[in-house]
Formats: structure tokens, C-alpha cells, sequence
């Protein structure tokens, strides 16, 4: 994928084979604000969801690799952003649940889908502190550098206990924040098992002296 200089309204990335086509908000500066001031105090609200972050390439191609354990699965996406994931595994025949936090993200990915040719996610605005899907009748779960604050690690848990059907999957991609020890540490303490799938280093979309390092876990019971 060529680097970027500096923030474009259009991303074409190169994944599983062919280049997808991703719009995000036109004017970053403009988005920043356009958000009340309540809402800057509030890291919640940031708009993360504008860029594509390296942890999302890494799980785009798992998917990719793995498309026969996900194919006609139901499938949820945990902060899908601008959908790239989501989008990916609904062309390779899952059947997607993507969550975002936020109303504008969950918007462009359902453009993006479409731009893409590709089956419609059920594109779900939903906070993971207070889950909208029938406990355990999710089959494969996935999520990219969703876990980036200590508060985050209580929360989640309890989301992949209630959405989780039993034998199911979490996939969780992360680039190598100290808070995903904790996180792990407390699955442990839970029962969970916690595998490292791989270690991959991947290039950011905007340019940076080296690549970064982005963990691949899967999680079970």
C-alpha cells in the first residue's frame, strides 16, 4: 500500500487479493469542529473512527485466510469504523453484526459497503457497556485496537461473555499497548484461553520511519 503524507478523503487499500475503496469524513479539521466542546472533553466521542489503523489490515487478511470458519457464521464486528473488516468477511459469505459507538462511522460503512460491491452488514449502533444481541448467538467475534484504556477491560469482557455462544471465537488484533496485559491477565483469571495466533509487523497508511508491530490473539473458552 503507498504511504500517505497527509490525511485524503479516499483510501484505496490493497487486501485479501483485490483494493478496496474507503471514504471517510472530507475535511478532518472541519469534523474536529463540528464536535461540541462537551464532546472533546470526552474521549469517547473522539473520532478515531476516521482512520484505518494497522490492526485492521492484519485481521482483514486473518479473515481472509480463514474464510471457510466464518463463511454463513453470524459474525460481529466490534468498532468496525469506517467497515474495511466487516466489509471483508460479508464478501467472504459471514454473516456480519457491525457495532460502532458512533453514528457518522456506522454511516460511511454502509457507503463503503456499497462502493464495494459487496452484501450489506447489519450496521448496529451499539455501546458494548450495554449489548443489543441475544446472549451467546455469536459464532466469531473480531475486533482491531479495541482495547487501547484500562476502563475498556471490564466492559468487554462482560460483552464476550453475553454474545459468545459456547465454543465460539474472538479475534482480537492489537499493537502492542501495555493495556492488553491486563487484559489478558484478566481473561486468564476468567478462564479464558488466550492464544497468539502470530506477530506481524505491517505498514501504517501514512508514512512513518518503521512498521508497526500488531499482535493477533484468539480467545475461547
Amino acid at each position: 500500500m503507498t504511504q500517505l503524507s497527509e490525511y485524503t478523503p479516499r483510501l484505496e487499500v490493497p487486501l485479501c487479493g483485490r483494493t478496496w475503496t474507503l471514504d471517510r469524513a472530507a475535511d478532518l479539521e472541519t469534523l474536529w469542529e463540528s464536535m461540541v466542546e462537551d464532546d472533546l472533553d470526552n474521549d469517547e466521542r473522539l473520532p478515531y473512527w476516521v482512520e484505518l489503523w494497522p490492526s485492521s489490515l492484519v485481521l482483514g487478511e486473518h479473515l481472509f485466510a480463514h474464510k471457510d470458519e466464518i463463511a454463513g457464521k453470524c459474525c460481529l464486528d466490534i468498532g468496525c469504523g469506517l467497515g474495511l473488516t466487516a466489509i471483508v468477511a460479508s464478501w467472504l459469505g459471514a454473516q456480519v453484526i457491525a457495532m460502532d459507538y458512533e453514528f457518522e462511522a456506522l454511516r460511511f460503512a454502509r457507503k463503503n459497503a456499497a462502493l464495494n460491491n459487496v452484501p450489506q452488514p447489519v450496521w448496529t449502533l451499539m455501546d458494548w457497556r450495554f449489548p443489543a444481541v441475544r446472549p451467546q448467538s455469536v459464532d466469531v467475534m473480531w475486533g482491531g485496537d479495541i482495547m487501547y484504556e484500562t476502563r475498556f477491560v471490564e466492559p468487554v469482557l462482560e460483552f464476550l461473555d453475553h454474545c459468545l455462544v459456547p465454543g465460539g471465537r474472538a479475534w482480537v488484533a492489537e499493537p502492542n499497548r501495555n493495556v492488553y496485559n491486563e487484559f489478558k491477565a484478566q481473561l486468564d483469571k476468567r478462564g479464558w484461553k488466550s492464544r497468539k495466533l502470530l506477530t506481524e509487523k505491517t505498514t501504517a497508511i501514512y508514512e512513518q520511519p518503521s512498521k508497526v508491530t500488531v499482535n493477533l490473539w484468539e480467545l475461547s473458552r
